[in-house]
């Protein structure tokens, strides 16, 4: 097997999804992979009794086209998330139950909410996905952050703790930590604050047999060995007039073109030659991926379920702030998945393993009674310790960022192209936008 025409450096959805791509499009390609195993920001663990849970991105949505037709091609199925019953809200101190769209809000504020609901949704209809920079009112809507926005339209500490609380689940970043623009951009490119936010009919409603990183094993194992390199880590890039070289653990590679399919915080950690534009440079300094610590407890049935409980919590002051029901399909066993989310993250990821362990499971007795005590297993993944990913679920844009960089977020260096779900127009940050931007990006070397 010759040189590759095209080094693609990063094995997960976006990378996989563009060396599929650029070798059906005629091109010899090489993917190279730091970790031991493909699927990025997807992972998948084998619980003690056999089932498999995702300790990284796991949900499918139905408007999420882009990563249906790949489950299709390659021969995954998926089922839907467990959604039947209540769902449970925690505020002010009440475990809330409730069974239509309101979350269990008072009357009173769930109008305030509607309100500033439709105010978000309006405003994220005017951004321009393609180039938010030059959206109308870009630069005044950049300025803010998504919370100083919120706390000039309400002053209802309900409505603003709601808001809030849905930002952590979103983002795994706090709303004092993001543009406003960004926020909205975000909305707008998964097609509602109500789709992000939802199970049936939203973003969560599907889960892939057998666990989302077989989409990337499956499409690891349809390029080969020859392709696919493991434990390959990249740490600088050179061009040329003639073709860049990508410099790795244990050698390198030459080639015509490379694709770069890391969250953008990560990209800017390799060393260039030539030095990347000062503008990318400042881009990947301001791009800070999320944090979030992701557990998984095992029982021996979805014991919520005779409860009438479909496992779904939101609480508006507990660390473990949201949780779904995980089980396998067959309801064989019980699980539930919950989530430390942004400052919650930071501030579990200095207690120990068992502290932290013991936090979650005062939470979900909280949540869901004594039962949840009686657990089989525990398992967690912290991302943002994660050495090649460094958080989840995605890079988040400050104030200022977007119109002052964001020029640079996709543009090729030359023969440097850049993808990952980070810079995807349609569902930015989810699976599907990681699958869109790596054809996009193997749209530009094929074109080459």
């Amino acid at each position: 097997m010759g040189g590759p025409d095209v080094v693609v450096v990063g094995a997960g959805i976006a990378g996989l999804s563009a060396a599929r791509a650029a070798l059906a499009a005629g091109k010899n390609v090489r993917v190279l992979e730091a970790r031991a195993r493909v699927g990025g920001r997807t992972a998948g663990h084998t619980l003690a009794n056999g089932s498999t849970v995702e300790m990284g991105g796991q949900w499918v949505g139905n408007t999420q086209t882009e990563i249906l037709r790949l489950i299709d091609e390659l021969g995954l199925e998926t089922f839907p998330t467990y959604d039947s019953g209540a769902g449970l809200t925690v505020l002010q101190g009440s475990v809330v139950r409730y069974e239509d769209d309101s979350f269990g809000l008072p009357e009173e504020v769930g109008v305030q909410v509607d309100r500033v609901l439709q105010e978000i949704e309006g405003m994220a209809d005017t951004v321009d996905l393609a180039a938010p920079w030059t959206s109308p009112q870009a630069g005044e809507l950049d300025r803010h952050t998504f919370d100083s926005w919120l706390t000039a339209n309400t002053t209802d500490e309900i409505a603003l703790a709601f808001f809030r609380t849905v930002t952590r689940a979103i983002f795994s970043a706090e709303a004092h930590e993001m543009s406003l623009l960004h926020f909205l951009f975000y909305v707008s490119s998964g097609g509602s604050l109500d789709i992000l936010s939802s199970t049936t009919g939203g973003a969560q409603e599907l889960r892939v047999v057998g666990g989302s990183q077989r989409i990337s094993e499956r499409m690891a194992e349809e390029l080969g060995g020859d392709v696919v390199h493991l434990e390959h880590p990249v740490h600088a890039i050179t061009q040329d007039g003639a073709g860049v070289t990508v410099h790795h653990g244990t050698g390198e590679e030459r080639a015509q073109e490379v694709i770069v399919a890391l969250p953008p915080t990560l990209a800017g950690r390799l060393r260039y030659d030539p030095p990347l534009p000062s503008s990318r440079d400042g881009l990947t300094q301001q791009l800070p991926m999320g944090s979030v610590i992701k557990i998984q407890a095992a029982y021996d049935a979805p014991f919520w379920r005779e409860d009438a409980l479909n496992g779904q919590v939101v609480s508006f002051e507990d660390p473990l702030s949201i949780t779904f029901d995980n089980s396998p399909p067959d309801g064989s066993c019980g699980v539930l998945v919950g989530f430390f989310e942004a400052s919650h993250a930071r501030q579990a990821a200095e207690l120990s393993a068992d502290e932290r362990r013991g936090l979650a499971v005062d939470c979900l007795t909280k949540f869901f009674g004594r039962r949840a005590r009686r657990l089989n297993e525990y398992v967690e993944r912290d991302w943002a310790a994660e050495p090649y990913t460094r958080g989840c679920y995605g890079g988040r844009l400050g104030t200022g960022v977007w119109t002052q960089y964001g020029r640079s977020l996709v543009a090729p260096v030359g023969r440097i192209h850049w993808a990952g779900a980070e810079t995807a127009q349609i569902w930015n940050g989810y699976m599907d936008g990681a699958a869109r931007s790596g054809r996009r990006a193997a749209a530009e070397v094929t074109a080459v």
